[in-house]
């Protein structure tokens, strides 16, 4: 089992950056795609992100593609969410998630999830 622990959300005006780190612990040494959710408030928990072990797959919502960026350096166990021009819209409790070696974009296929980090974007 993998252990996740999300960091670097905030409050920021829209228009604005925030890069979000998920940090993962335990038993990092197999394999995994690594995802982004998001939930805003009285919404259902939705897909951002994902991106393959080796990096060379990646996938976007439509709502985020051109303005989100995940990457991962696997030495440092550490997957990046760059979140760049921000609408209010884009408020949520960001979620990381990493799943099998299989290449998923399915909610139901991370075994592993982090606590959430809230980012807030004002206009």
């Amino acid at each position: 089992q993998v252990q996740l622990a999300e960091s670097g959300g905030g409050l920021v005006q829209a228009g604005g950056s925030l890069r979000l780190s998920c940090t993962a612990s335990g038993r990092t040494r197999s394999s995994y795609t690594m995802g982004w959710f998001r939930q805003a408030p009285g919404k259902e928990r939705e897909f951002a992100a994902a991106i393959s072990w080796s990096g060379l797959n990646t996938y976007y919502a439509d709502s985020v593609k051109g303005r989100f960026t995940i990457s991962r350096d696997n030495a440092k166990g550490t997957a990046y969410l760059q979140m760049n021009s921000l609408k209010p819209e884009d408020t949520a409790v960001y979620y990381c998630a990493a799943g099998s070696n299989a290449w998923t974009i399915v909610a139901g296929d991370f075994g592993s999830w982090g606590q959430g980090t809230q980012v807030t974007v004002s206009s």
